[in-house]
């Protein structure tokens, strides 16, 4: 089977690589964005007419933690759009039957009761941290919805909570929280234990999904035709921003205090999923969340000199 990654550099992107070359029947394709840049409507036409894979699967994105969504809205919502709608606009006029397309959970409204199931989509207002991506996400949701129900192609979304995992993005400036509380606990721990100053109260509830038990929802979703578009991708119980942090400390084996920065945003209240659905299809993860910040703090330290700062131009 011929499948081709976008984004196979990134985090998700390359567990996916890692996952599906474990097969002798998979031919995977992956283009650099130097090599191939998805928001150029005609380069990626051009490419996916010339490759002619069987399956795409978009795990390409411009992602950010709450820092980088406040201060380039306009970067978080074009250059997603135009990424996605290329890719699927492409796979559609070169008829390619098969597609996954990745989001996230932030595409549910911040209010949405918990857990978030895949009906709480477009029923309130978003948060308004990362409205710009998620806004772009909820346009690829439906999307290839669309295409499902106008074509007939088995074209599906998977909206996976937050993630994490080896070659995450841990610049302070643009990275998620996990990722960035490992950097910072990290530091603190090499400058004599300084104390880690971390925004907000703490509260907030989230859900962390290690990025290898995504990669096995996305081989899932590749091997099964499933019935329905929308599928939530979640690890199944979810723990408060002060645990997380708790949690951290200790595996970093930091010995400074925490202090919480409160006019800073929390973000959304609690973001938990209900990823039943896929579960009762047949997937469910596999990798304990402390065992898998473990693992990640391991790749962090044996790559932490390679690790570049991420700019964002504007």
């Amino acid at each position: 089977m011929k499948i081709y990654i976008a984004g196979h550099r990134g985090m998700v992107g390359s567990a996916i690589w890692r996952n599906l070359e474990k097969s002798d029947n998979n031919n995977l394709i992956g283009r650099t964005s130097k090599e191939l840049d998805l928001k150029d409507q005609k380069a990626v036409n051009d490419f996916i007419e010339s490759e002619k894979p069987d399956v795409i699967i978009d795990a390409a994105a411009r992602v950010g933690g709450i820092l980088a969504n406040n201060e380039y809205p306009y970067q978080f919502l074009m250059e997603n759009m135009l990424i996605q709608n290329n890719l699927i606009n492409a796979s559609v006029n070169n008829k390619i039957k098969k597609f996954i397309f990745l989001g996230s959970s932030c595409i549910y409204p911040k209010m949405a009761p918990q857990p978030l199931r895949e009906e709480h989509l477009l029923t309130g207002p978003l948060e308004p941290t990362n409205e710009w991506y998620a806004i772009a996400k909820i346009s690829g949701v439906k999307a290839t919805e669309s295409v499902r129900k106008q074509y007939g192609y088995d074209y599906v979304s998977l909206m996976p909570t937050n993630l994490y995992g080896p070659y995450d993005n841990f610049d302070l400036k643009t990275s998620h929280v996990l990722p960035a509380m490992i950097r910072k606990f990290h530091e603190a721990k090499l400058n004599g234990n300084k104390n880690v100053s971390l925004w907000g109260t703490g509260s907030p509830k989230r859900e962390f999904l290690h990025v290898d038990d995504l990669a096995k929802a996305v081989r899932f979703a590749l091997e099964n035709e499933l019935p329905e578009n929308l599928y939530n991708v979640g690890y199944g119980s979810d723990l408060s921003i002060k645990e997380l942090a708790e949690l951290i400390q200790k595996i970093t084996d930091h010995k400074g205090r925490i202090d919480w920065d409160p006019s800073k945003p929390d973000g959304t209240p609690r973001k938990w999923m209900d990823s039943s659905k896929l579960r009762n299809n047949g997937w469910k993860p596999s990798i304990e969340l402390e065992d898998g910040i473990r693992a990640t703090y391991s790749w962090f330290l044996d790559n932490v000199d390679q690790i570049k700062e991420v700019k964002i131009n504007n």
